[in-house]
């Protein structure tokens, strides 16, 4: 949705999650296309988000909650067949990631009730954000499962209203929400990267 609302016109390929996909969906595996230069080269700008429970804080907590990791680490083999085929990129992940000189979003930048760091790596010019932890108090967790109590102090989302809210997404639901971003990101990243031209 943010690079929707930069100016883009967008194409998602994922294995799930497409039934409230907003725009354009391919049903699929990308690693499938990931070594299609024909089809990479199709689009301006490829965003990829590589699975990231292997570098989350939160995977003991899911490990703890019986729900595991993929244990999956594509963060390497998805840059490097990017990179082939030359086509301008951004690469999200968790803060841990092995990420080449990434960027930093948080949520406080942003007046939303999550923190949520994520970084950005880029074949172009990324300026992040600035935390703004003090003045967002206390934020809402989108991880795990709704209604947890945050050892010192917290809480993550106890109703649906209060998660769509806290991450600016309204048609999402909670499995869905826990691995997102904030559109507010990506309109970010989008406006720079439209600012430089293709």
């Amino acid at each position: 949705m943010g690079y929707h609302k930069a100016g883009f016109e967008v194409t998602g390929i994922d294995l799930k999650h497409g039934k409230r996909y907003p725009f354009t969906y391919i049903k699929g595996d990308v690693m499938d296309y990931i070594h299609d230069v024909d089809f990479l080269r199709s689009f301006d700008v490829i965003h990829a988000s590589p699975p990231c429970q292997t570098f989350s804080a939160t995977k003991h907590l899911r490990n703890a909650q019986g729900k595991g990791t993929d244990k999956q680490d594509l963060v390497e083999p998805v840059r490097f067949a990017l990179l082939a085929a030359d086509v301008p990129y951004v690469i999200e992940n968790v803060i841990g990631a092995p990420l080449l000189n990434p960027v930093m979003l948080c949520g406080s930048a942003f007046g939303l009730k999550v923190r949520r760091h994520r970084l950005f790596e880029s074949s172009r010019s990324l300026v992040g954000t600035k935390c703004l932890h003090k003045e967002q108090g206390k934020p809402v967790g989108i991880y795990g499962s709704m209604r947890d109590e945050i050892p010192n102090g917290g809480h993550t989302a106890k109703t649906m209203q209060e998660a769509n809210q806290a991450m600016g997404i309204e048609w999402m639901i909670w499995g869905e929400l826990v691995e997102s971003i904030p559109p507010m990101y990506t309109k970010f990243i989008g406006e720079q990267l439209c600012a430089t031209p293709f």
